[in-house]
């Protein structure tokens, strides 16, 4: 077994435990915005590790396979957060707002905007 292939299975370990993490996330979290966070964070490192992992083992037999690794990596740390915040937001503005257990209801710091966007809406019909 060689230093490469010890190093593409631990990345790849590591990533299946952050993509398992990621999907227990989602199935746990109360509401929609818990379980984009969970989704998001846990997936995106889970699928960098794992992939990381792969180009790591195939690298020994070529070195392109690594430079593919690191371009689909790039690509996957700029278009999840992008994705995410599109879900969130459009979820709120389908009116499904968090679930806040504490007694600071000003947690929600976007709502204020929110409603402020829905009167000039108001208005402007």
């Amino acid at each position: 077994m060689s230093l490469y292939e010890i190093i593409g299975g631990l990345l790849s370990i590591i990533g299946a435990s952050f993509l398992f993490l990621g999907g227990l996330g989602i199935y746990r979290m109360p509401d929609v915005y818990n379980r984009l966070q969970a989704g998001t964070k846990a997936t995106t490192l889970g699928a960098m590790s794992l992939i990381l992992g792969v180009g790591v083992v195939k690298m020994e037999d070529h070195w392109s396979w690594i430079v593919k690794a690191i371009i689909i990596i790039v690509f996957i740390a700029i278009s999840n957060p992008i994705s995410s915040h599109a879900l969130s937001r459009a979820m709120y503005h389908r009116k499904k707002f968090p679930i806040i257990k504490s007694s600071d209801k000003n947690m929600d710091a976007y709502r204020e905007v929110f409603e402020k966007q829905e009167r000039e809406k108001e208005e402007k019909k």
